[in-house]
């Protein structure tokens, strides 16, 4: 099975508040079912939860009681996105249901605990696909907190153990910069736990602290002790089906 995530900034436009992609979301759609192959879909949050998020700093948890309803609206608009993301997925014959982790999880001071895991195991058993995302959760610590599309990523990883994790985002993989901001930024093809050492003496302290070596860390640690995660870039069309079926396309890949 393969384990893939929808990022956020290929199903919405980041920019917009509740803005839905829906021509490269069905696109997207179109390849993972072409490629003939049993996969598991979680999706980020996009436009339809970062906006209000950050704007009522939800990420903190509860400091003031005047969050609750963008709590509420957030929860209501991810579990929209998610309805929409369904919809292209059923249109291409791939049985799924959204599963808010809202709904059948809970955070701990900002970690998530899927300790009953029951009803997702049982909905793939059956051949229905449960379709996790970036959700608003409780949390016994902070009264809620922000579970990212990535920490549902790490759980399903976790309960189906994969053999690949592939994260679709608008870039084409990890670079040594932000490729958006830095023409010098080079892509780091491929990536294993001696790469972080390398790191540590190329770049600077704010780039390993930051996005690069987290990310490759994330990575590693879903791979698990002989799997396979890989960052591709979904904006560009066929590269995911490409990827899927085995081809050699330009991306990231990290192994243990």
């Amino acid at each position: 099975m393969i384990l893939i995530k929808l990022g956020g900034s290929v199903i919405t436009d980041k920019s917009q508040y509740r803005s839905f992609n829906q021509e490269q979301t069905s696109r997207l759609c179109k390849e993972i079912a072409a490629s003939g192959k049993g996969v598991m879909i979680v999706h980020g949050a996009g436009s339809f939860g970062h906006v209000i998020a950050k704007q009522y700093s939800l990420k903190d948890g509860l400091q003031d009681f005047r969050q609750v309803p963008a709590v509420a609206q957030v929860q209501y608009d991810v579990r929209d996105l998610s309805q929409k993301v369904v919809v292209e997925l059923m249109k291409v014959g791939i049985p799924a249901v959204s599963v808010p982790p809202g709904s059948c999880f809970v955070m701990d001071n900002g970690r998530l605990i899927a300790d009953n895991d029951e009803a997702v195991k049982r909905l793939a058993h059956l051949g229905v696909m449960p379709i996790l995302f970036g959700d608003v959760v409780a949390d016994r610590s902070k009264g809620f907190g922000i579970c990212s599309g990535d920490q549902a990523m790490e759980v399903l990883a976790k309960i189906f153990k994969p053999e690949k994790v592939v994260f679709v985002s608008d870039v084409d993989g990890i670079f040594t910069a932000d490729p958006k901001k830095d023409p010098d930024a080079k892509l780091i093809e491929k990536a294993d736990r001696r790469t972080l050492d390398h790191l540590d003496s190329e770049l600077s302290v704010a780039d390993v602290t930051g996005g690069i070596r987290g990310k490759i860390e994330e990575m590693l640690n879903m791979c698990g002790d002989s799997g396979e995660c890989i960052l591709v870039n979904g904006t560009v069309p066929g590269r995911l089906l490409s990827l899927l079926k085995g081809e050699d396309v330009v991306c990231t890949k990290v192994r243990p």
